[in-house]
């Protein structure tokens, strides 16, 4: 499979009254064309710090970032990118709040309008167009967020703890709502989690990062067949799995 994103060498450090924080230190890996990626460690481990070294966001204080062979300088529209907060704008509507960025890059409005009800139509949130963010649950909230980010129909998608403030069973149904995203955009996605069966669950690989500053100290291949649904959470091999993650991270 092709390469479409790579990181090479990535270190970055931050000024703090404390003095130089390193938050990632020698971070190389890469990412094939439709992968799904997850990232692990330790609580403040440097794994928010390299999503945004990935989308752009911040530049790194050593080495590159690849996006499809090309070095990356700056946030980019191939990139897509999520937060564990939706942040979405209150007095717009769902339709409104997804098609905010079209607007912004100037997208002729019956394109703009027409990919909404596209993106829309695949996190299932068509029948709640016309409704504002107070009207939504937590997780109809991510799903609008992932619309958006989806919008302007990025090669790769970045998620950063995007159901870490929901609860377990509403967590548990928006991975398989992921899952089925994925599958039908054939999308590239790269996510930040601290939950360990959440990311032995969705991913490809598994990257674990080690106590800041966060280096790579093991990359779990998880070989679970697919299409995954939930009743594979209590296989053996599943749970021997997220073992080997949970060990790694220790």
């Amino acid at each position: 499979m092709r390469t479409i994103l790579r990181a090479v060498h990535l270190d970055k450090a931050y000024v703090t009254p404390r003095g130089i924080v390193s938050a990632v230190e020698d971070i190389t890996f890469a990412v094939s064309r439709g992968e799904f990626i997850c990232i692990v460690g330790p609580s403040g481990c440097g794994k928010s710090t390299l999503l945004r070294l990935l989308a752009g966001l911040l530049p790194p204080d050593r080495g590159h970032v690849y996006v499809q062979g090309r070095l990356l300088s700056g946030p980019s529209r191939k990139i897509g990118i999520v937060f564990q907060k939706a942040n979405l704008m209150p007095w717009r509507t769902v339709f409104d709040n997804v098609l905010l960025p079209l607007e912004v890059q100037r997208m002729p409005q019956p394109e703009a309008r027409a990919r909404v009800e596209q993106v829309l139509h695949l996190v299932d949130l068509t029948a709640f167009a016309n409704s504002y963010p107070r009207e939504l649950s937590g997780g109809m909230e991510q799903r609008v967020a992932i619309a958006r980010a989806l919008a302007h129909e990025p090669e790769i998608l970045l998620l950063d703890e995007p159901f870490g403030a929901l609860d377990a069973l509403t967590r548990e149904r928006l991975n398989l709502e992921l899952l089925r995203i994925w599958e039908a955009s054939h999308k590239t996605i790269v996510m930040v989690t601290h939950d360990i069966r959440e990311a032995v669950f969705l991913a490809d690989r598994v990257l674990v990062l080690s106590q800041r500053p966060g280096r790579i100290t093991m990359e779990v291949p998880i070989s679970l067949p697919r299409p995954r649904a939930t009743d594979l959470l209590y296989s053996d091999a599943f749970n021997a799995l997220a073992q080997q993650v949970r060990l790694a991270i220790r």
